[in-house]
Order: C-alpha cells, then structure tokens, then sequence
C-alpha cells in the first residue's frame, strides 16, 4: 500500500521512513512525488489538529492514506507559548536565531524553566482518521544556546539526562529520544495493524 508523506523536508522523510521500514508491503512516498499538492494552512489550535488537517487535505489531493506531522515547543513558565505558533513565534519570517532571541528575551528572570517539545502524527485517508498519536520529550530552557546539530529551539533545549542541550547530541541520539521519534514509534505500532487492503 502506499502511504503519502505530508512534507517536503527532507529530514523528516528520513526520520519517517527510517521509524516506518518495518512495516511490511508499504510504499512511502512524499509530496515531491505530487507536484501541485496544496500548502496547507496549519491554523488549529493544537498539534493535533494541525496534524489532522494537513493529512487529510493531502488525502483528499492524493486519492491516498496520507501522513502528517506537527511539532513544537511548551514553556511552562510561559503558560505553554510558544506552542502551535513555534515557527511564527518571531514572526513569519524570522530565523531560529531570532526565535531563540525572543525565547530568552521572555525568559528573563522566570525561576522556572521547564518544557517540553510536543509532536502530533496523524494518518488519514480520504475523511477518515486512521490513527492520531502524540510523543514528548521533557527538558529544561538554557541560559543561552549551544550546539551546532539539529534546528529550531534545540540549541536551548536543555537535556538533564545527558548534561547537553539537543543541538550537542549526535543526529542518530537525538532521533531515538525526540519527541518526533517518540510519535512515530507509536504511530508505526498502529499502522502495522492497518488492514491496507481494505477500502475506505
């Protein structure tokens, strides 16, 4: 059966077709083999609505089950922001660097400095929800960043278990412990239950 990929990065589609390669006779493909496949506009008010609606718009497009991912980061000092607005949270343009800028900039002087990165995964075909899964991975806001790996708010996600922040661990670690990998464990659970020679 084959199973469209609701993403152009290519990070992610390696990250999902590594957790996704032991489920038997299914093809993986990604939006690349879809030119004209809609950008979908990820207004929901949580993860996994945002999940929900990619898949099922690149479903209804694909005529194809499709999967979907949406991820970011909960500060519990800041009452769970940036949240579903991770990637816009210094506006729609702004780099990492600047994300991280406004991250610390909020920061400042909060006693507490706990969070956690959500990952929502949804897999849908035509109307229907197939499966919708969330994983976490819990850790701490640094003082300031540090690391090179790894993209987005890593470089100030503090890992206590390992003394590093997420941008200082190896690819390879980071995508046994992420809270992407954590989602797509369970999701890959629930897909190989999936009778995909059934008809919607």
């Amino acid at each position: 059966m084959k199973l469209v990929l609701a993403t152009k990065n290519k990070n992610k589609i390696k990250e999902i077709r590594n957790k996704l390669s032991g489920i038997d006779s299914l093809e993986l493909l990604s939006l690349e083999d879809f030119p004209g496949a809609p950008d979908v506009i990820e207004d929901g008010m949580s993860f996994q609505e945002n999940a929900v609606k990619k898949a099922l718009a690149i479903s209804a497009f694909t005529g194809l089950p499709a999967l979907a991912d949406d991820s970011g980061l909960c500060v519990d000092a800041l009452d769970g922001r940036p949240g579903v607005f991770s990637a816009r949270y210094a506006g729609e343009n702004a780099t990492d660097a600047e994300r991280i800028i406004k991250l610390l900039d909020e920061m400042s002087g909060k006693a507490g400095r706990s969070a956690k990165f959500v990952c929502a995964v949804s897999c849908c075909l035509l109307n229907n929800i197939l499966i919708s899964v969330t994983g976490e991975c819990r850790g701490l806001i640094a003082e300031r960043p540090s690391g090179t790996m790894g993209f987005g708010y890593d470089p100030v996600f503090f890992l206590p278990e390992y003394g590093r922040t997420m941008a200082e661990i190896p690819l390879e670690e980071k995508n046994k412990i992420s809270h992407r990998a954590v989602a797509l464990e369970k999701a890959a659970v629930l897909l190989a239950e999936i009778d995909w020679t059934q008809k919607p």
